[in-house]
């Protein structure tokens, strides 16, 4: 298709599917491609290039007193047909035909428009760029095409594939859809998207692909049967297809065939409007289809337009005639005479040319939904306003050397790539059109969603687009609009794994895609508190997991308290001896008069019984929360009421010995020293060197509160640390070195006359004594935690149990139960009588 002009662009389309010859033959005379199979949305595309020069050379505000003209050619989908169009269009070197009447030949093209394949612009664009001719895309996607280095004169008005990949990926993770299986084609375009769709999804974190599968060119049988097996056998619901309609109509009809349901479809912008998938045999498969779509424009005056297109009634075949010739024929189903052979008996009709086009119900005047020619049409204006821009250069002001400017007459392509790269315009329908640095456009998508209504018909609704931002690229979507093919109405799920809840981590599958994992319940003392954690996190050092493992919680404290069964039984037991101390020294006070009382210096009785009451007393220091002071006083507390319990005992034995002694022949002056004076001297003495001890020790190495998480990971032992272990072994081997002194004086004086009976008591006591605490080293040494202060709790309890009964028990039943025997006779005559 050519007009007429003083300047010329070039064009490439796809008018027919197929073409005769696979490969060109270049001799001298190369043979011409027969191509067929007409394509009505690519004639459409080519008429939108034809509506754009002819409003441009009917607006005086660009290139005035310039008429813009048209070369147009038909690549017919094939590599080797476009090339050589591509290149004849550059060269000027096309053959010759007829303009007008007096003119013959074509001006040179300032730039080309197209191609519409990604695999055709990088080999034409790759040879332009040498020679800086500009090419401006509508179709071509592949982000292969912004590398500025191999392609300097390639410019597009569609976003490239780069975008459309994340576009996607935004989609996914909108859906939650981590898990899904791609498609492409065995193109530039197809690898390419690859690629790119696995390098982002990779950084994006966005998911994983249970499959990459390259799609055939042509009709393979057996390769499509082993990729739909592959989609079948897969848990992946949702497929991506980068590729084109004639890959899909193959592909979908072998799905068809193996049965294949239950996927969700996602689409690239190649195949996003494709209506001859709106199938009733394909709709049922995918009905709901997510596609991307070229952004939709509105081209004013456009269908009036292709209301002119008239047929050539002279059957002369120039000037694009051929092609108007072709469209009329398939949209009447009609034949130009001469018809073919056996047409007109086959019942075939002949074109008239007086057809009604408006009367033909034809997506070809569809103008509602116009993408690809949308951006055939920008892509002519981005050419033109930067033709302008070159021409309103003011001589002296221009941006080549010398400040100089381009023209008409002698410009140079680079020229116009120069102004090409800063155009900026908007569009009557409202879109801005620049390039970036890399001649990519200001990417932008429509979201469509393929709706199957109830009458069996087909609507391809936009449900949201996506836009690049300062923020990145922003998806907007109508999910109430959308159509989903599955029985709930809902969206698919599609993960290779579950997410993981809180309280678990991924661990992932070995040999498998990073999206393809388990979930390990978190260790004890580890949560996660987020859904598909990658680790779980220790708690702080005062708290523990919960049963959950999905928060910290305070570690449960542990200690004697007051308030469990064994601290109430320990704090009851330890008051009643307090109590019975208390009885016994009433009865002793109130029969004090009496010889049972009186007998072996009732002083230290009294001083005993007072001790004993502290060491029961001391016992509760042992029980509830340990604190500083609890932990300092407990076991000096202890320490001194015991060696105060035991100094008494001590020195009645001694008493014991030196009345036995004084009662013999010249033995009187023993017991000057053993007057009440020294024995309470002798007490002080003894208990102030243990008291010594306690203050050495607590100013040395104080016992403290310690928290301790050595026996349970999930508890914290409240104890009181002994700080010196020297201190307490001080202390207690002075206990046990008084008490088995106080044993083995006890232990000789325990024959002596019955009068004097009561080294027999103090025997049978230290020797309870000396058992119970020689029991408590090893007990309180492997009990942990609480369970060491109940041990030592015991004994203590146990140790005075065994004095207050074994030394008080055997008086306190003569004084209140056979008082007769409460008599200086009766115990003297015991003595007489033994």
């Amino acid at each position: 298709m050519h007009k007429a002009g003083d300047v010329v662009l070039g064009g490439l389309f796809e008018i027919h599917f197929f073409s005769v010859f696979s490969d060109l033959s270049f001799t001298s005379e190369p043979q011409q491609p027969i191509c067929h199979g007409f394509d009505v949305l690519g004639f459409r595309q080519a008429q939108a290039m034809a509506f754009a020069v002819d409003e441009i050379n009917r607006n005086f505000n660009l290139l005035p007193n310039v008429t813009l003209g048209y070369s147009l050619y038909d690549n017919c989908v094939k590599l080797g047909i476009g090339f050589r169009a591509a290149l004849s269009l550059a060269s000027g070197q096309e053959e010759q035909f007829m303009l007008e009447e007096t003119c013959v030949g074509a001006p040179p093209v300032i730039g080309i428009v197209g191609d519409s394949s990604s695999t055709r612009s990088i080999a034409i664009s790759a040879v332009l760029g040498l020679y800086r001719v500009p090419m401006v895309s509508y179709f071509a996607t592949c982000s292969c095409l912004s590398n500025r280095q191999k392609f300097p004169s390639f410019f597009r008005t569609i976003p490239s594939d780069a975008f459309q990949v994340r576009a996607m990926i935004q989609i996914l993770r909108r859906f939650g859809w981590t898990w899904a299986g791609l498609l492409v084609s065995d193109d530039d375009y197809g690898l390419h998207a690859a690629r790119s769709f696995q390098s982002d999804l990779a950084q994006s974190n966005g998911g994983c692909l249970a499959y990459l599968e390259v799609l055939p060119w042509g009709n393979n049988p057996f390769e499509l049967k082993r990729i739909v097996d592959v989609m079948k056998k897969s848990t992946a619901r949702v497929v991506i297809v980068f590729a084109h309609e004639s890959h899909m109509i193959n592909l979908m009809e072998e799905v068809v065939r193996q049965n294949v349901t239950g996927l969700q479809w996602m689409a690239s912008e190649a195949w996003t409007a494709a209506n001859v998938l709106h199938t009733p045999q394909f709709m049922p498969y995918l009905g709901g289809t997510l596609g991307i779509a070229i952004r939709r424009g509105e081209i004013l005056g456009f269908r009036d337009f292709l209301l002119q297109i008239r047929p050539d009634q002279n059957h002369n075949n120039s000037y694009g005639n051929n092609m108007v010739n072709q469209f009329w024929e398939h949209t009447f189903h009609c034949r130009f005479a001469p018809p073919p052979a056996g047409w007109e008996e086959a019942g075939g009709a002949l074109c008239t040319g007086q057809e009604d086009l408006a009367s033909v119900e034809t997506e070809f005047l569809d103008v509602s939904n116009l993408r690809p020619e949308y951006n055939v049409y920008k892509a002519v204006y981005a050419l033109v306003y930067a033709l302008d821009n070159m021409l309103q250069c003011e001589p002296g002001r221009g941006p080549f050397s010398g400040h100089s400017c381009g023209n008409l007459q002698r410009m140079e392509p680079w020229q116009l790539v120069n102004y090409l790269g800063k155009v900026n315009f908007t569009t009557p329908f409202g879109d801005q059109v620049s390039f970036d640095e890399n001649g990519d456009a200001l990417p932008i998508y429509d979201i469509m969603n393929w709706q199957w209504l109830t009458d069996g018909k087909t609507k391809v609704q936009s449900v949201g687009d996506v836009r690049e931002s300062a923020r990145g690229g922003e998806l907007t979507l109508d999910e109430e609009k959308i159509f989903w093919n599955f029985g709930a109405k809902q969206p698919p799920r599609s993960v290779c794994s579950e997410s993981c809840p809180p309280g678990t981590r991924m661990v992932r599958k070995k040999g498998e895609p990073e999206c393809c994992f388990d979930c390990i319940h978190c260790s004890e003392g580890k949560i996660s508190n987020k859904t598909d954690s990658v680790e779980c996190s220790s708690c702080p050092e005062d708290f523990w997991s919960s049963p959950q493992r999905d928060q910290c919680v305070p570690k449960q404290t542990e200690f004697l308290s007051y308030q469990e069964p064994l601290g109430i039984c320990l704090t009851t037991t330890s008051l009643l001896g307090t109590c019975i101390c208390a009885v016994v020294l009433g009865i002793f006070f109130y029969h004090r008069s009496t010889p049972m009382v009186r007998a072996n210096n009732s002083e230290l009785s009294f001083l005993l019984l007072a001790s004993l009451k502290l060491c029961f007393l001391c016992s509760l220091l042992f029980i509830g929360r340990p604190r500083l002071w609890t932990c300092q006083l407990r076991h000096a507390a202890f320490g001194i009421s015991f060696v105060l319990c035991v100094s008494c005992i001590l020195v009645k034995t001694m008493v014991v010995l030196a009345v036995f002694k004084a009662s013999k022949p010249g033995g009187g002056a023993s017991m000057k020293w053993f007057g009440v004076l020294q024995q309470r001297g002798t007490v002080l003495l003894l208990t102030s060197i243990q008291a010594v001890i306690c203050t050495a020790w607590l100013v040395s190495s104080s016992p403290a509160p310690h928290k301790n998480t050595q026996y349970h990971n999930d508890k914290i032992v409240y104890e009181c640390v002994v700080g010196s272990t020297v201190g307490f072994a001080v202390l207690l081997g002075y206990i046990g070195l008084l008490a088995i002194i106080s044993f083995l004086l006890a232990f000789l004086a325990r024959n002596l006359p019955d009068s004097f009976n009561e080294a027999k008591l103090i025997t049978f006591s230290m020797l309870i004594f000396c058992a119970v605490w020689v029991a408590f080293v090893p007990a309180y040494i492997s009990s942990p935690g609480k369970y060491a202060d109940v041990v030592e709790v015991f004994a203590i309890l146990a140790s005075s149990f065994g004095l207050l009964m074994a030394l008080f028990g055997p008086k306190c039943y003569i004084i209140l139960l056979r008082p007769e025997r409460n008599t200086k006779k009766a115990i003297m005559g015991r003595g007489i009588e033994s």
